[in-house]
């Protein structure tokens, strides 16, 4: 049997075990969970009688391999019977995560004469005559659609609408949570970019918003450019955009720690896709002057006939030395690597040839493109996507306070300035005297990191 370690709790699981009057057992059992890597979480006689003791122990585990492991491991301790596992990951989804409430009692008559009819009609009458007001007076002002289309969910790829579900599901969540906001997963059976306008514009009307989701480039760009130009309520991507103010966010806080400005640093993109090109033009926009873009072949260099019309696109905005070859030439002398590609493309010992306390941010989930740890030997400051190393970059901590900022000043579209203002408030929530390699990110529940994301972005509305 493989030895491995719990990393995380997503891979949680709660034992109902039947073993002998003797609570030393329990003992035995929380030993051996330790040995084989587990780490037990809590410990809970759900039953003692003279016969036998029913005890309900959780732990976490690296793997749903491992976690199958460490059944094993406590069925061998003598006496103890696993009756029962339940996974706590499934277990939270029953039913799905989210629900609708009412915001107005609705206990006599008279209340339902005010929510609906008759009261209902004199609303809709004014809204008629007054379009202005209908987020105002209704959930609209309140409201965002989390769209999708199933075709690039997390990292698992084109898995469709229907499994998509839960990911859409935890993103409304996380917008109730982080930002007050009412959001609704919309997962659209279909892959056609006209398709998927069409319908995006014809529920629009009851949304302040209209977050794209986990959809394939170059899929993902067609959609958010014809939506901006037909809706007049914000588009946001959150695979690009969302991803952009956050890298953004950590790198200059990054360079606060090794004492660089990003109007002189180099910096290396590794990934061509929907969130590598949002990365690049972000950085351009701050004031970065020297960024490469790397995809499975190399460097993009402008005049390279092979290069598809998007990439053609970015070649042409970026790499002003014309560098070419692979991701190792092109990282020679670089301040920065951002990674938002695939496992493992980027050798550690590389990192000896960027310039001097180079940064390294290995965003690709869930297997980085090093190890952060063996990064970590020869960067000065290393951040991934993942939670169980420092310095997570983390899109969660950009878009319920950009969409908060967005609701609230009635906005019509997302800007350049407002993403590069939400970056900028995103770092200056982690003061000077908290700043260091290991913490250049604020946690997710800091109290004021989504406020000053919205106030960043009503400010320049």
């Amino acid at each position: 049997m493989s030895k491995k370690t719990a990393t995380a709790s997503s891979y949680s699981i709660t034992m109902r075990l039947y073993a002998p009057p003797d609570h030393g057992v329990v003992g035995q059992v929380a030993t051996a969970i330790s040995e084989s890597g587990g780490v037990v979480t809590a410990i809970d006689v759900a039953d003692s009688s003279h016969e036998r003791l029913v005890v309900d122990v959780t732990c976490s585990a690296a793997d749903s391999d491992h976690a199958g492991e460490l059944q094993e491991v406590v069925a061998g301790v003598p006496g103890v019977e696993v009756h029962k596992v339940s996974d706590r990951t499934f277990l939270i989804h029953l039913g799905g995560k989210l629900e609708v409430s009412s915001k107005v009692p609705l206990k006599t008559r008279d209340d339902l004469s005010l929510a609906y009819t008759p009261g209902v009609g004199r609303v809709s009458t004014a809204l008629a005559a007054n379009p202005d007001d209908i987020p105002r007076l209704t959930s609209k002002g309140n409201a965002v659609a989390v769209v999708t289309d199933g075709s690039a969910v997390l990292g698992l790829g084109n898995i469709g609408p229907g499994a998509a579900l839960p990911v859409m599901e935890g993103k409304a969540a996380l917008f109730k949570r982080f930002g007050g906001i009412n959001a609704w997963p919309i997962c659209l059976d279909t892959q056609d970019t006209d398709e998927i306008v069409r319908v995006v514009e014809m529920i629009a009307p009851g949304f302040g918003g209209i977050n794209l989701e986990d959809i394939a480039a170059p899929r993902c760009f067609e959609v958010e450019e014809q939506l901006q130009e037909r809706l007049d309520i914000p588009v946001f991507h959150d695979d690009q955009h969302g991803t952009a103010i956050v890298v953004l966010a950590g790198l200059i806080n990054a360079l606060r720690v090794v004492d660089k400005q990003l109007e002189d640093v180099r910096a290396v993109v590794a990934g061509a896709g929907a969130a590598g090109t949002a990365i690049v033009r972000l950085l351009l926009a701050a004031g970065v002057p020297d960024v490469v873009v790397c995809d499975r072949n190399g460097a993009l260099v402008a005049g390279d006939d092979s290069l598809s019309p998007a990439h053609a696109e970015l070649a042409a905005e970026t790499n002003p030395r014309r560098v070419s070859g692979d991701l190792r030439t092109a990282l020679a002398g670089a301040d920065v690597f951002v990674g938002v590609s695939a496992p493992g493309v980027l050798d550690p010992e590389w990192i000896t040839d960027m310039a001097e306390a180079p940064i390294v941010f290995a965003m690709a989930n869930p297997d980085p493109e090093v190890d952060p740890a063996a990064a970590s030997r020869y960067a000065a400051v290393v951040a991934s996507g993942r939670s169980d190393f420092p310095n997570q970059i983390n899109n969660v901590l950009a878009f319920p306070g950009v969409f908060r900022g967005l609701l609230d000043a009635r906005a019509s579209d997302v800007t350049m300035e407002m993403m590069l203002r939400a970056a900028d408030a995103i770092a200056h929530v982690v003061r000077d005297e908290e700043l260091n390699p290991s913490f250049i990110m604020p946690s997710v529940f800091h109290p004021d990191v989504h406020k000053a994301v919205a106030a960043a972005i009503v400010g320049h509305d």
